[in-house]
């Protein structure tokens, strides 16, 4: 593809975006996105079936159908635990489009009509990245347990404090929907992890490509331009979804990009980084390197590598000092729950936030990883503009 060729195909992609907002209709085709990442995972075959642990069946609300139809990609309309009851998406046929997706006949024309109902007792928001922090807060507030979309917050600082307090306060279920944390090989190191196969984490590398040449549409155009490291928990996932643990502070060096939407002036971020290469010291006292690209072509999707004290993984390879290890393989998912794209991690994480919620306990992802993972980069983005400065980053204690 030529540049001027794929400048166009951007600018036409930019004007689809754009236009949708000056009517009802979005101008949205209703036919399975074709995005890096969506391709669907393979059903593995576990050592043990599935089995319920409770029959009740949670009334979920569901939010959002975007390019990327996420509302219905996470398989909660087909778990045998849920009953969606209702959807909302801004313009009507999506809306539409998302209640056949989840049989559903009860639509809201917003978030904002959803939570009133008293009858819904969670919502999944898979809304635009900027609402994304408004919108749980409004979940919570009306009584509701909340799930949402990466990132947690969109590139302020001041948006994760009133998540973390939000949360905390409200004393309901908190999860975020981060992809890699359900991925075979984070699944895998995990384990080992918490079994002692790595000890501390002395290095650990993630990385979220995304050649974005023909920009993604999105609302209101919110990722044209976007700073790399705020959508950074595809890649830091490699860390804080191994170990539950954080970062404390960051250095991220940064490359100007050649692509028009990462011009000056030409975005609302005023950013001129397509990618952004943080690295970053660990709570654990080691070191990570997380890195973001927009603008680079080659392999894409989310990748890493970690090494202990007691040995090392890259993919589904362990190799170290532990001799008897945990089971690797992912759990079998209820019937009906298929694992989705995102390397076969979309069913298990609406498994999880189900499970949260029936057995009243904290998710795999809740706040304090949600933030851990997406805080680091914004504070990354911040380090990248004064030329890699090293900048503490905040810390949440549940």
């Amino acid at each position: 593809m030529s540049e001027s060729s794929s400048r166009r195909s951007f600018i036409k992609s930019v004007a689809i975006g754009g236009g949708a907002l000056a009517s009802a209709s979005s101008g949205w085709a209703d036919d399975k996105p074709n995005i890096q990442g969506f391709e669907e995972g393979k059903v593995e075959t576990a050592a043990k079936p599935w089995t319920p642990t409770s029959n009740r069946k949670i009334r979920m609300g569901i939010v959002g159908y975007g390019v990327c139809r996420f509302g219905a990609q996470f398989s909660l309309q087909h778990h045998p635990n849920v009953e969606v009851v209702a959807v909302s998406d801004l313009f009507p046929d999506r809306c539409d489009a998302l209640a056949k997706a989840c049989k559903c006949e009860k639509t809201y024309p917003s978030l904002e009509e959803m939570v009133k109902d008293d009858s819904i007792e969670a919502i999944f928001v898979a809304t635009d990245a900027p609402s994304h922090c408004r919108h749980v807060i409004e979940v919570l507030r009306h009584g509701k347990h909340a799930a949402c979309a990466v990132p947690a917050v969109f590139g302020s600082l001041e948006e994760a404090g009133r998540l973390f307090e939000a949360v905390n306060d409200s004393g309901l279920i908190y999860m975020l929907f981060e992809t890699s944390c359900y991925h075979s090989d984070v699944y895998a190191m995990r384990q080992i992890y918490r079994a002692g196969g790595f000890g501390k984490l002395v290095y650990s590398e993630g990385e979220y490509y995304h050649y974005s040449l023909s920009q993604i549409a999105s609302y209101k155009n919110w990722r044209v331009g976007l700073p790399p490291q705020w959508y950074p928990t595809h890649s830091n996932g490699y860390y804080v979804g191994v170990t539950g643990e954080s970062f404390t502070e960051v250095s991220c060096m940064a490359m100007p990009s050649k692509l028009e939407p990462y011009q000056p002036g030409k975005n609302r971020y005023d950013n001129p980084f397509g990618t952004e290469i943080a690295l970053l010291r660990t709570s654990e006292g080691g070191t990570a390197r997380m890195g973001v690209s927009w603008d680079t072509a080659g392999y894409g999707g989310e990748i890493g590598r970690v090494r202990g004290e007691r040995g090392s993984m890259i993919g589904m390879k362990y190799q170290g000092l532990e001799k008897s290890l945990p089971n690797l393989q992912r759990p079998s998912l209820p019937p009906g729950v298929k694992p989705g794209g995102h390397g076969g991690s979309h069913g298990y994480l609406g498994n999880e936030f189900v499970m949260s919620i029936l057995e009243n306990r904290q998710p795999l992802v809740g706040i304090k990883q949600a933030l851990d993972m997406t805080v680091a980069g914004v504070v990354a983005h911040q380090s990248a503009l004064k030329g890699g400065e090293l900048l503490k980053i905040p810390q949440y204690t549940a």
